[in-house]
């Protein structure tokens, strides 16, 4: 066997494993290596179809690989610091609440999480209150039944941002780092919530 048909080898073996990557990025990673060793092989044997189809494929790859990483960044940034201000452009703006309003009620149906842009929130079981830079709304979202386990009340005049629930199911599946803050961020309200019960 030459080296050339050990490349070929290698560059068939990679796309076989592409289905057993387990996340996104690795998933991409390992298909841009895939795409380079066909082309390669595919210009030294004058492939021509494997040549169009990962010369196709490379770039779309390169560019998934980049929304990928730029959302694992972000998520990166976010749990290191208080204010994820790249964030941002990932929310909706939601209305702006006066001091006393009810964001949402415990019982209530689950389809969004919110992030504070100014003021302050109260989670009424717990007596938390929560402020600019912070989500609220994730344990819902989460759960089966799709229901809020708390009363949020405004605890001043309040600017939210607000995320479609499937649009945050999309960014979890993309990159778990960001599931396991959500899950840290409801773990802990939940033992709050508990303390108090």
């Amino acid at each position: 066997m030459t080296w050339v048909d050990a490349l070929g080898y290698v560059a068939a073996s990679l796309v076989l494993a592409t289905f057993c990557m387990k996340t996104m990025l690795l998933l991409r990673s390992v298909a841009i290596c895939s795409n380079v060793a066909f082309l390669i092989y595919g210009v030294i044997h004058g492939i021509y179809p494997v040549l169009a189809l990962h010369g196709i494929l490379l770039p779309l790859n390169l560019a998934c690989w980049l929304q990928v990483r730029s959302s694992a960044d972000r998520a990166r940034r976010f749990t290191q610091a208080k204010q994820p201000l790249e964030w941002l452009q990932l929310f909706e703006a939601d209305r702006r609440y006066r001091k006393g309003e009810i964001v949402f009620r415990k019982g209530d149906f689950a389809d969004r999480l919110y992030l504070i842009v100014t003021g302050e929130v109260e989670l009424t079981q717990i007596s938390e209150r929560l402020r600019p830079g912070e989500f609220f709304g994730e344990i819902g979202l989460f759960s089966p039944e799709r229901r809020r386990t708390q009363t949020v009340r405004t605890a001043t005049d309040v600017d939210l941002l607000r995320m479609d629930g499937a649009k945050l199911q999309g960014l979890c599946e993309q990159d778990p780092r960001l599931s396991l803050y959500l899950l840290r961020l409801a773990a802990t309200r939940l033992a709050a919530e508990r303390s108090r019960s």
